[in-house]
């Protein structure tokens, strides 16, 4: 059965297939247009920790969700494909975030790393594993790259994307990041970790072909990251300078124009669910309080998909499922679909029309 064949006897009315890939869909990835790549790792987690789990519990609230969406009806005909981790990035993740925890209590005991011979070790052990991983993340986005593929990253905490933005580096000659977060991720090293979660920002600064970081949300930061911002080309749009905007009449719409107007033409987001207010994913790693909400996140990133910038990608992070329930990955799947549609129609795909509904 062709891929036209599948979409004319699919039902997307019913609950997803369970044997099908992500959405529940019939679709292989050479009949898919989005690829999207789990990165189930989190070694240098900080406080909270799950993130690693996000990427399988969106996996499976995505069989959940109506595909149906208002804005993107047509979207699921596209084709999203959940790709297969390797198995050593999760058993990796979980041998060398067991190095990094002693790490992390010595230093907050006020140690010295170079004091502890063995910690030392284990602390070049992780560095050198993470840019492994983000060798092979940026070598598997290439992979689908080069087959004609959308391709996404699906996290892990937020130093999942620094292969992504490599691979994005080596085909696109500049280009921005919208970062949605609660956190600047400006550190340098964070706890001697190069590739910290709290240091993405840092690192994607330091690829020559991403020429502006505009971050939306923040509302945490050292002094060390407010003199990173301010020296190189961060816009930074605090939680608390928009809600006073907001106060003194400013609207949301204004907000989005001024925040996409500061990106270069092409774009890729960086997402990280603790952006939003903590009620939506509330077992995230490091929440913070304050934040925007789950529509107003979508409004910004539709009106950046009808902008006439170009958006070439994106990565969702920071997702982790609660014990006992699966609100998280409910929450983290359908935020993805929608990313998934941004990207699909501001790239010339076919994701239909609005659905309007009658108001009297």
């Amino acid at each position: 059965m062709n891929k036209q064949q599948k979409i004319e006897s699919f039902d997307p009315s019913q609950p997803g297939l369970a044997d099908a890939t992500i959405f529940g869909l019939p679709f292989t990835a050479e009949e898919s247009e989005i690829i999207i790549i789990p990165v189930p790792w989190e070694v240098t987690v900080s406080y909270g920790a799950g993130a690693s789990e996000g990427p399988e519990a969106i996996l499976e609230a995505s069989f959940q969700v109506d595909l149906q969406h208002q804005e993107f009806p047509e979207l699921w005909k596209l084709g999203m494909y959940y790709d297969e981790a390797p198995t050593h990035w999760k058993k990796n993740s979980d041998k060398y975030k067991s190095f990094a925890q002693p790490i992390i209590e010595a230093l907050e005991n006020g140690e010295i790393i170079e004091n502890f011979p063995v910690l030392k070790a284990d602390l070049d052990k992780i560095n050198k594993v993470c840019a492994e991983l983000h060798a092979e993340v940026k070598e598997r986005v290439l992979h689908w790259m080069k087959k004609g593929k959308k391709v996404v990253l699906l996290g892990g905490d937020h130093s999942t994307p620094l292969g992504y933005y490599q691979a994005l580096a080596t085909i696109h000659d500049e280009y921005g990041i919208l970062h949605l977060d609660a956190h600047m991720d400006l550190r340098i090293a964070y706890e001697g970790f190069t590739y910290s979660h709290a240091s993405i920002m840092y690192n994607a600064l330091q690829i020559p072909q991403i020429s502006k970081i505009v971050q939306v949300g923040i509302r945490d930061f050292c002094e060390q990251e407010v003199q990173v911002a301010q020296s190189n080309k961060v816009v930074v749009h605090t939680d608390m300078d928009m809600k006073s905007e907001t106060f003194e009449g400013k609207t949301w719409k204004q907000q989005c124009d001024d925040i996409i107007a500061a990106l270069p033409q092409k774009v890729t987001v960086s997402f990280d669910i603790d952006g939003m207010y903590s009620w939506y994913c509330p077992n995230t790693g490091t929440p913070v309080p304050g934040g925007f909400s789950f529509e107003q996140a979508t409004y910004l990133l539709s009106k950046l998909a009808n902008s006439g910038k170009e958006i070439i990608g994106f990565d969702l992070v920071e997702v982790a499922p609660g014990e006992n329930d699966d609100w998280d990955g409910n929450v983290g799947a359908r935020m993805l679909y929608h990313m998934c549609g941004m990207l699909a129609k501001n790239n010339g795909m076919e994701v239909g029309n609005k659905i309007m509904f009658n108001k009297n």
